[in-house]
């Protein structure tokens, strides 16, 4: 009996070291908004990081909310044979916040924002005060900012297609990209890690993606994590949860349950279309989610299976 007493009280112990070591913003009663263009949309990152959290902290976890928007930027630039103007978050962000009323904004553009041409000054300054407009909007509005710099272009999916040009070609798009488009976008994220003057967090989710192709090829060299080079599986987007993860002092367990991840991915997309209709935009195109209360009705009950699940 005593050695019972003994674990449990070394079960509160821990329990209330690992709450204490947690940023605020991570405990119940707390929103995580997430912002970005397809890649956030897709959300599976977002679903790891929430079955990570469910996997260690059980119910005391913040409201997770994907508000990623499909061909998205933060500058408003489009190609010209994108079939219609890209959204730009700035036309939405207002009523984001107003209507989400997040403590945490984590925030990913960049891959549309050079819209898939060669680098230029005049679209990267664009892209420096869409990012830079977006931090004082989040932060005027009471919330933390955190951003995460562009995942890696990977070129050799549309290569093997032969969708790729070179950099003389008279134009570019989403399906005929730059060859060297990475580059544009490592220029992208070498300037969110290295502007201190951003004053918010920022995490590098490039670096890790490139490097691991890199070397997964070595002895892989067919290897992609992707049909074209932007819109990664859930094995790239597994990269970028643990990036953020690690931010914030949790490491992404390899034994994850891919099941425990599905379910939140269930929940995370009913909530994700909810909101993004309840907040509006002007993409046109996909099916209108339920209004927020029968979302979240559903909601709760793919919770009480994940409850469930993490219970056996």
């Amino acid at each position: 009996m005593r050695l019972y007493r003994v674990l449990c009280l070394w079960v509160v112990l821990v329990g209330a070291l690992n709450a204490a070591d947690r940023p605020a913003f991570l405990h119940s009663g707390t929103r995580v908004v997430f912002l970005g263009d397809s890649i956030t949309a897709a959300g599976d990152f977002i679903s790891i990081v929430e079955a990570q959290l469910r996997s260690r902290y059980g119910t005391d976890v913040p409201e997770l909310i994907n508000l990623g928007l499909p061909s998205e930027t933060c500058t408003g630039l489009s190609e010209p044979e994108h079939p219609f103007p890209r959204p730009d978050i700035h036309e939405r962000l207002d009523r984001a916040l107003s209507k989400s009323k997040p403590d945490l904004v984590v925030a990913c553009y960049g891959m549309n924002d050079g819209i898939y041409y060669p680098f230029s000054n005049e679209r990267f300054a664009a892209y420096q005060a869409g990012v830079r407009k977006l931090i004082a909007k989040v932060q005027a509005a009471g919330a933390h900012c955190l951003i995460l710099t562009p995942p890696a272009f990977d070129p050799e999916p549309f290569r093997k297609q032969g969708k790729l040009l070179p950099i003389n070609a008279e134009k570019f798009a989403w399906f005929s990209i730059y060859e060297g488009y990475d580059l544009v976008i490592q220029h992208y994220a070498n300037w969110i890690l290295l502007d201190s003057e951003l004053g918010v967090e920022r995490i590098n989710v490039h670096d890790p993606i490139r490097d691991f192709l890199r070397d997964t090829r070595i002895n892989n060299p067919g290897f992609s994590l992707s049909n074209d080079g932007v819109h990664m599986n859930r094995d790239g987007h597994r990269l970028i949860a643990a990036e953020l993860l690690a931010s914030w002092g949790v490491a992404l367990s390899s034994r994850l349950p891919e099941s425990l991840v599905d379910l939140c991915h269930r929940k995370n997309k009913v909530r994700h279309a909810s909101w993004l209709s309840h907040v509006g935009h002007k993409r046109p195109g996909g099916e209108p989610g339920l209004p927020l209360g029968d979302a979240e009705a559903k909601v709760a009950e793919i919770d009480a299976a994940i409850s469930k699940a993490l219970a056996h």
